[in-house]
C-alpha cells in the first residue's frame, strides 16, 4: 500500500468532486472455478485499489460526503477462518493503513444504503463488472439488473483523477515495464524452430512470478499475430515463423506494463518481414514524436494511419494518396484496431468505467460504427500525466481480405494481386508504454530492443 495520506488526500479530492448524496464502492469477491473453495486468483478491483489499498475479497467502503466520513465494510476473520488460514492482518488494521478510522459489519452495508434511500439521499455507485456485484447493488437499491444506473458525475470525478498519474503511481508503471521488457527479453533469447508457443508462455509467466508479478493481462504468444487477439498456444514454431508477443507484468499493488514485440522464429528477419517491420517501426516512431499535452490522440492515430499507408505503397501494396486513402479507411485492411490506449491499474486502464468517459468526452465522443475507429479506445486531447501506450500494427487477415476483395472495396487504394501474395505473412505490433510531460512524453522502462538490427543481434548472440 502507499501511505495513509495517499488514500486520504485521493478520497478528499473524490469528495470535494461530487455534489452530495454517498458514494458507494463494492470490492471484488474470490470466484469460484468449480467449487466455492477452490477460487481464481483473487484480483481487487482497481477503483477500490486506488481509493482504499485494501486487497480482501467481499469488502465495501462508503464515503459519506453530507456526513463526512469514510467507513469499510467487512467481517473479521471468524475462529474457522483462522483454523483453516491462520491469523492474518485485520480488516481494521489494514482500513487504518488506508487512513480509514471506521469499519462495520457487511451486514451493515444495506442498512446503512437503505436508511440513505429512505431520507432520499443519492447512492452514487459505478458500473459493476461482476455478476455477483451486479446482484449486490440490485438488492441494495431494491431494483432490477437491468434498471442499474450507475452515477455519471462519480464516475466522471473519478476519470479526471485517475487520469493523471502519482509520481509514485509511474514508479509502480515503471517496475511493471521494466518486469516486461525482461519478459520479452527472455522470449526473443528462448523462441527457436521447434518449441510450442506454451513453452514461451510459461517461460515469461515463470519470470513474472518470481518477480513477485502477475500477469497484467493473458499473454499473446504466437506464430499466428495476424490474429489480434490470439490466445491459442499450441503451434509449433518453425523456421520463416514471425513471432509475436504482446505481454506485461503487473505489480503486487496493481498497476500494469503492456508492450509488444515481433521478431523472427529464424535468426534473421526474411526479405519480406524485415520491410513490414519497418513499416511498422516507422509509423511507431512517428507517432511516438506526436505524443505532447494538447493533441488529440485520434488524430495521432489518423496521422500514425497515413504513415503505414505510406508505407504500404511503397512496397506495392496500396496506391493513390495516402490522405485520401485513410479518409476512406483504406488503411483499416491492414491496421483493423486503435493506436493505444490509456494504461495504469488496468491494463487498459478504467475501461470497467466506460471508454466514453475514459478516451472520449461529449463534444467528441467516440465514432462506434466506423472500422476501425470504433477499436480506438482513445481519442481525446492528451494531458500531461497520462500513460499510454503506442502500438501501430499490420495484420493480413485471409477472411477481411476475401470479402474486401469481393466487394471490390476501396479498389482505388489497394493492390489486391500484391496483397494477397501476404496473405498468409500474419502480422507485426510494436508496442511501448509513455508518459505524457509537461512538453512531450517520456518512455517509460530502461528501453526495449526493437530495431531490426538489434533483434537479429540479440537473437544471433543467444541462438549460436
Amino acid at each position: 500500500m502507499f501511505s495513509a495520506q495517499t488514500y486520504q488526500d485521493r478520497r478528499a479530492v473524490l469528495q470535494g468532486n461530487v455534489s452530495s448524496g454517498i458514494l458507494l464502492f463494492l470490492g471484488n469477491i474470490e470466484n469460484p472455478v468449480n467449487f466455492e473453495h477452490n477460487p481464481y486468483y483473487f484480483r481487487q478491483d482497481s477503483t477500490f485499489l486506488y481509493y482504499f489499498g485494501v486487497q480482501e475479497p467481499r469488502i465495501a467502503a462508503i464515503i459519506d460526503i453530507d456526513e463526512n466520513k469514510t467507513i469499510v465494510f467487512g467481517d473479521e476473520l471468524s475462529i474457522d477462518d483462522i483454523v483453516w488460514m491462520g491469523r492474518q492482518e485485520t480488516l481494521k488494521e489494514k482500513s487504518l493503513k488506508s487512513g480509514v478510522q471506521e469499519t462495520l459489519p457487511y451486514a451493515e452495508l444495506s442498512q446503512y444504503v437503505a436508511k440513505a434511500l429512505a431520507s432520499g439521499r443519492k447512492v452514487h455507485y459505478l458500473p459493476p463488472y461482476q455478476s455477483s456485484n451486479k446482484i449486490l447493488l440490485a438488492d441494495l437499491l431494491g431494483i432490477k439488473i437491468a434498471d442499474l444506473q450507475p452515477s455519471v458525475e462519480m464516475i466522471k470525478a473519478i476519470v479526471k483523477q485517475r487520469s493523471i498519474k502519482e509520481h509514485q503511481e509511474i514508479v509502480q508503471i515503471e517496475q511493471a515495464v521494466e518486469v516486461s521488457n525482461e519478459m520479452h527479453l527472455l522470449a526473443m533469447l528462448a523462441a527457436k524452430p521447434g518449441m510450442k508457443e506454451y513453452e514461451i508462455a510459461n517461460a515469461i509467466q515463470h519470470l513474472a512470478a518470481d518477480k513477485e508479478c502477475q500477469m497484467s493481462y493473458p499473454p499473446i504468444v504466437t506464430i499466428n499475430g495476424g490474429i489480434l487477439h490470439n490466445h491459442y498456444r499450441l503451434n509449433t514454431m518453425k523456421e520463416g515463423d514471425l513471432f509475436l508477443n504482446d505481454s506485461g507484468a503487473e505489480t503486487a499493488m496493481g498497476y500494469a506494463g503492456d508492450l509488444t514485440r515481433t521478431f523472427p522464429v529464424s535468426k534473421t528477419f526474411t526479405t519480406k518481414q524485415k520491410e513490414m517491420y519497418e513499416v511498422v517501426l516507422n509509423t511507431f516512431n512517428i507517432a511516438q514524436s506526436l505524443l505532447k499535452p494538447g493533441i488529440r490522440f485520434k488524430d495521432i492515430h489518423l496521422k500514425a494511419a497515413r504513415h503505414l499507408v505510406e508505407g504500404l505503397i511503397d512496397l506495392g501494396l496500396m496506391k493513390g494518396n495516402p490522405e485520401d486513402a485513410v479518409k476512406n479507411h483504406a488503411h483499416t485492411l491492414f491496421f483493423q484496431c486503435g493506436l493505444g490506449h490509456m494504461m495504469g491499474l488496468d491494463v487498459h486502464d478504467m475501461e470497467d468505467l466506460g471508454e466514453q468517459y475514459v478516451g472520449y468526452t461529449e463534444q467528441e465522443p467516440k465514432d462506434t460504427k466506423t472500422f476501425g475507429l470504433k477499436s480506438l479506445r482513445l481519442g481525446k486531447e492528451l494531458e500531461s500525466g497520462f500513460v499510454v501506450t503506442v502500438e501501430p500494427g499490420i495484420y493480413m487477415i485471409p477472411d477481411l481480405i476475401d470479402m474486401w476483395q469481393a466487394e471490390n472495396k476501396n479498389a482505388d487504394f489497394i493492390n489486391y494481386n500484391k496483397v494477397n501474395e501476404y496473405r498468409n505473412f500474419g502480422g507485426i505490433r510494436v508496442e511501448d508504454d509513455f508518459l505524457i510531460t509537461d512538453d512531450g512524453c517520456r518512455l517509460l522502462g530502461n528501453g526495449l530492443i526493437k530495431t531490426v538490427e538489434d533483434i537479429e543481434n540479440y537473437r544471433a548472440e543467444h541462438l549460436a
